[in-house]
């Protein structure tokens, strides 16, 4: 079985910011496999199915963003899940916008909800897709320049960037289901 998550902060005011970039591409993924998010467990929205002939398990944290990891512990604990078998998809500010990174087993990059997985799971063996959200245009970027950028609502002409990467994410999921890590580094890297 395979736990695949999306990170993003619960509530409508939060849906369409870069930050929830993550639960806007497996809310895309779920739609697109007939997956529906119809139950609560370990402070998540999930839904269950299969996929490739995997098992799979997909998630939304309701717990914000820098918690991530309190969420993730307790779907972990609940499904048996290997580190191996995690997927998590989160925004990235070091990525050009609408740009995506597979990577496996790679530091937090300074992402707070990352932190906080590799925190409460004591390891950073799993896989993660990043989702490239670009950085706030200003010579000087302060940590509430930061907090302000991803917090706020993607521009119409970022829209359509991402929207075009949307259906990507998916593809990379389909990809490391069926071909593995390395097919899909080299892919979609």
């Amino acid at each position: 079985m395979k736990l695949i998550v999306g990170l993003g902060n619960p509530g409508r005011s939060y849906a369409r910011n870069r930050h929830n970039i993550g639960f806007i591409c497996i809310r895309h993924f779920a739609k697109t496999q007939g997956i529906k998010f119809d139950k609560k467990k370990g402070l998540a929205r999930i839904g269950t199915g299969k996929v490739a002939d995997n098992e799979l398990v997909l998630a939304r944290p309701q717990t914000f963003m820098n918690n991530s990891g309190n969420s993730l512990s307790r779907l972990i604990k609940k499904f048996n899940i290997d580190l191996n078998d995690l997927i998590v998809i989160n925004d990235d500010l070091d990525l050009p916008l609408a740009k995506i990174r597979i990577s496996h087993g790679s530091g937090s990059g300074g992402h707070k909800g990352i932190d906080s997985i590799i925190q409460k799971l004591g390891g950073q063996d799993f896989i993660r897709i990043r989702v490239g959200i670009g950085r706030p245009d200003k010579p000087e970027i302060s940590e509430d320049d930061i907090i302000a950028y991803v917090l706020s609502d993607f521009t119409p002409d970022e829209k359509k960037a991402i929207a075009k990467i949307i259906p990507q994410v998916g593809e990379a999921i389909l990809c490391l289901l069926t071909e593995g890590l390395t097919p899909a580094m080299n892919k979609f890297n």
